[in-house]
């Protein structure tokens, strides 16, 4: 019976409750009206472009952009990627994680770029699916990963997760002629500059957007344009312009690479002929030309933004998913090296709290961008991101900025970090047009650029990015028959041209080899721990 009591007695305490709770009107709630009194959660608008280096140039066409966002904003000017290949870096750029944990290793199918397994894993919990999950309006238009659309990859119905609209390119960057998926629906696209220069498309889909977003919610918007990729196509307005441009001749140009660098740079014709140089020349214009369809994006976007009282709410980023060389080490022109060309890239940001006009050296990888979108959106970062939230790193708030700083080196005053990057090379059973080259295992081989070969299967390296107050290093090491190193002090060598790891002492040597162990196969907040360590 005493059981039977205290049953009736708490089934009448919550009648109780229940019938004071729902006869108290909802203006009376106080929670109720805290929830629809909080400001706004602010937008986002996230501007992506392909293969846009920070080391030669690559800014110089982005006069609206300096104005409007770094002179609005932050220009964080040691921000690196986690793989200089499409697929990869943007994998990490959507899931805050390095690529031995998302696993799509390059830009094939059997790579996992936007394969099955990426679409049953790691797609499921990219930032998008977060936002859109919090009650954010997600918007995304132009290019994905290298094998969205395709058959094999579920075609172009597939609408990956957390994306309201979806204007998604198949397949690689293109210019012209080319299919795009609207929310699922293929929509083909010719030559038509008026029409079909996908850069404007982007940005016409854009300010359409803009237009017709709900009021009431905030939105996240992602626009990834295809310049300033090959094949390195301008809009007919731009053509001309950059005319007596031509690739910066840095310390490293054209030099030969000795046997201090590794297999595939030693490989083919070094020093470049004259005449693969002037297309080096024309391939450097024509990436900046198709920039400048872009600046008018950042343009049109901006003013829209303005116009609709949004964009004092609003943070806008900007960066590239790689960096790219144009003639070092007398490589005519690609990214997939470990160098400051190629895994450098530019990074601007503007929005509620940003300081104006301003630079900041804090190190970062772009494995920090999708945390530090959910942070700023004022939601939880999920544990198994490998990337740190740079939400107080780009606000104007020096307490908690340094706060910041020392929490990532462990106590220790020198602002510090120590970033990884990877990559798989990739070989082929044949080159067509270079019977010289050395088959299998080359790839991307030109016949119009002497032949070079931008990877090959042995070009597969991990490296640490060391960069403080104190150190400022490259150390790497080659999965290949040498067990190549390379280690280069950039303070001194900013051109990576003196390979030093001979004069490493041993104890040095033992403990970037340990380092670069670890941090390739860590796992969430183990990265950020090793992300500390410094020698």
């Amino acid at each position: 019976m005493e059981i039977q009591q205290i049953v009736y007695l708490i089934l009448g305490c919550a009648l109780f409750l229940y019938v004071i709770y729902f006869s108290t009107p909802y203006q009376n709630h106080n929670d109720y009206q805290e929830y629809n009194n909080t400001p706004q959660s602010p937008n986002i608008v996230f501007i992506l472009t392909d293969d846009q280096d920070a080391v030669l140039g690559g800014m110089k066409p982005m006069i609206h952009t300096q104005q409007l966002l770094a002179a609005h904003g932050l220009t964080l000017t040691n921000a690196f990627v986690a793989s200089p290949l499409c697929c990869p870096s943007r994998s990490s750029i959507l899931t805050g994680q390095y690529v031995h944990n998302h696993g799509a290793i390059n830009n094939s199918l059997s790579g996992q770029c936007s394969s099955q397994r990426w679409q049953d894993g790691p797609e499921k919990k990219t930032f998008a699916a977060h936002l859109h999950g919090a009650g954010y309006t997600t918007f995304f238009a132009g290019k994905y990963l290298n094998q969205y659309g395709e058959k094999s990859a579920g075609g172009l119905s597939h609408v990956p997760p957390g994306w309201d609209w979806w204007v998604g390119l198949k397949g690689n960057s293109r210019y012209y002629n080319y299919t795009l998926s609207i929310n699922g629906t293929r929509e083909t696209h010719k030559d038509d500059p008026s029409e079909d220069y996908l850069t404007d498309v982007i940005r016409r889909r854009a300010l359409e957007f803009l237009e017709k977003r709900p009021q009431t919610k905030p939105f996240f918007m992602m626009l990834s344009t295809p310049a300033c990729h090959a094949p390195f196509t301008p809009a007919p307005r731009y053509a001309h312009n950059f005319s007596s441009d031509a690739a910066p001749r840095t310390d490293n140009f054209n030099v030969v690479a000795g046997p201090r660098k590794h297999w595939l740079l030693r490989q083919g014709v070094q020093p470049l002929p004259t005449d693969v140089l002037n297309k080096v020349d024309d391939v450097y214009r024509n990436r900046l030309r198709t920039l400048l369809s872009v600046d008018q994006l950042v343009y049109e976007v901006v003013k829209s933004l303005e116009v609709q009282n949004l964009l004092d709410n609003t943070y806008i980023v900007f960066t590239s998913d790689n960096g790219y060389h144009l003639g070092q080490f007398s490589q005519p022109l690609d990214k997939r090296e470990p160098y400051e060309t190629d895994v450098r890239v530019p990074f601007l940001v503007r929005g509620p709290g940003v300081p104006k006009g301003k630079t900041i050296a804090y190190p970062t990888t772009n494995i920090d961008l999708a945390p530090t979108f959910l942070e700023v959106a004022g939601i939880p970062v999920p544990k198994y991101m490998d990337g740190m939230s740079l939400k107080h790193i780009i606000m104007d708030d020096e307490e908690k900025r340094e706060d910041q700083f020392r929490n990532m080196v462990s106590g220790h005053q020198q602002v510090r970090r120590t970033m990884l990057v990877e990559h798989s090379g990739e070989g082929r059973d044949t080159n067509p047009g270079c019977p010289s080259v050395p088959s299998p295992g080359m790839s991307g081989c030109n016949p119009d650029f002497a032949c070079k070969c931008e990877d090959s299967s042995n070009n597969t390296y991990a490296c640490l990015r060391q960069l403080g107050s104190r150190e400022n290093r490259l150390y790497c090491q080659w999965l290949d028959s040498e067990n190549f190193e390379e280690l280069y002090d950039l303070a001194v060598d900013p051109w990576e041209l003196n390979n030093t790891v001979s004069t490493l002492g041993s104890n040095a040597h033992k403990k970037l080899r340990h380092l670069l162990k670890n941090l390739q196969r860590c796992r969430g907040s183990r990265c950020r721990t090793l992300a500390g360590f410094v020698l």
